[in-house]
Parts: structure tokens; C-alpha cells; sequence
């Protein structure tokens, strides 16, 4: 984590927008079938391994990385760290009321944290000029889009360019419902040995066809090696 805030700072110092992509298994084997997807990935600034299977595949492949960082706990510390440097956080995304609700326990947790914004909107193209308008009108220095993979990614890097106030901008799928309470995460102990995909699909079983993407991916790293876009 502490690696990661540290390119946090190196962005928020630069005058232009970078694009932060927390990646799991499920992203990987999405990018195969999505050249768009692949593309916005690979040329993300900043791709942290959000799912321990990355981790596991690193090792396994002899590339390892230092460590699982998780969006869900990563947007946490970012806005502490806007709490701190006054820098102006907007969220965008997720169903109605919940970037509200988020980001007032935001505000109570962090005292100082300045919201800039918060609106459900759209990842329909047909929105993007108002949605961007909006954003560039609150003068937000960090931007936090909850469409869910890969609309949020894709939505993201089309508007890389528009966003002109905007120098960080992440998706953070359901990371909003999980600071609302919506959604639970799994509790330490599973998290710590690597099940917390287990827990969520025991609790969300609707996602069970989004979860194939697990034993794809694991077949493809161990038994034939292939490298991951």
C-alpha cells in the first residue's frame, strides 16, 4: 500500500489526469474478449493488483508482486490523504443516494475531506459532455467512478482528455456500497488467507457466472503459462 500512495502523490503533483485500474482475475479474463478493455488497461497509469490471485499468479510466475492492495481499502487512505492536502474528492456512480450517503461517513471519518461533487449519472456515452461538465465545474482534483468493471475503466480513459481539474481519477466498483454498508466485505481471516471472492459469492450467489473467470484464469497461469494482457 504504502508503494501505491506514494505514485498517489507523484500523480496529484503533476498537471495532468492518471488513471488508476485496481485489477483482479475477473478484469484479466475480461480483457482477453474486450480489446478496448485490454487497451485501457495496459495504458492505465497505475494498475494495482486488487485481487490475490494476481499475487498468486506473480509468484507462481516468477514476476511476484509485493502485495495485494485492495480499491476497497485504497479509497480509504486516498481520502485521507485528500483530508490532508485539501485536495477535492468526487464520486460518481453507483445507484441513486448511495455517493451521498458515502461520501457524508467519508467526511465524518476524515474530518477536512472537501466532497467536490457526487452524482449517480450514467456510463451511457449520451451523458458524457454533462457528466464531464459537472465534474469540471466542482473543480474536483480526484475523481472516483463507480460503473462497475469495465464500463467505469472505459468511461474513465474516453474522458481522460475533458477532465481538466481532474488529476486522479479510479474506478471503484462496489467499493461505495461497501462504505455505505450495502455490502460487507469478508471478515479479516478470510480475507487474509485469500477467500474473500468466496465469501462475496456465498453472499451475492447471482455472481456465481462472473466467478467462472476464477478457475479460467488459474488454468491458464498454471498449466500453460500464458501471460495475462
Amino acid at each position: 500500500m504504502a508503494e501505491t500512495l506514494l505514485r498517489v502523490h507523484e500523480f496529484m503533483a503533476a498537471p495532468h489526469l492518471h488513471q488508476i485500474a485496481t485489477v483482479n482475475p475477473e478484469f484479466v479474463m475480461q480483457a482477453q474478449g474486450n480489446e478496448p478493455f485490454r487497451q485501457t488497461l495496459q495504458e492505465s497509469d497505475l494498475c494495482i493488483p486488487d485481487g490475490i490471485g494476481l499475487v498468486w499468479a506473480s509468484r507462481w510466475l516468477k514476476r511476484p508482486l509485493p502485495e495485494r492492495v485492495p480499491g476497497s481499502e485504497l479509497i480509504y487512505h486516498i481520502a485521507a490523504l485528500a483530508a490532508q492536502k485539501q485536495w477535492r474528492l468526487f464520486l460518481l456512480g453507483a445507484a441513486p443516494g448511495v455517493a451521498e450517503e458515502a461520501a457524508a461517513i467519508l467526511q465524518d471519518k476524515f474530518p477536512g475531506l472537501v466532497i467536490a461533487g457526487t452524482y449517480a449519472g450514467s456510463p451511457d456515452p449520451a451523458m458524457n459532455e454533462a457528466i464531464v461538465d459537472m465534474v469540471n465545474g466542482s473543480g474536483a482534483d480526484i475523481l472516483y467512478v463507480a460503473y462497475g468493471a469495465p464500463k467505469q475503466d472505459l468511461w474513465i480513459a474516453r474522458n481522460k482528455s475533458a477532465l481538466t481539474t481532474v488529476r486522479l481519477a479510479m474506478g471503484v466498483g462496489g467499493s461505495l456500497d461497501f462504505i455505505t454498508g450495502r455490502s460487507q466485505r469478508a471478515p479479516k481471516w478470510l480475507q487474509r488467507l485469500g477467500l474473500e471472492w468466496f465469501y462475496r459469492l456465498l453472499r451475492e450467489p447471482w455472481r456465481w457466472r462472473r466467478m467462472l473467470a476464477l478457475p479460467r484464469f488459474a488454468w491458464q497461469i498454471l498449466f500453460t503459462g500464458q501471460k495475462v494482457p
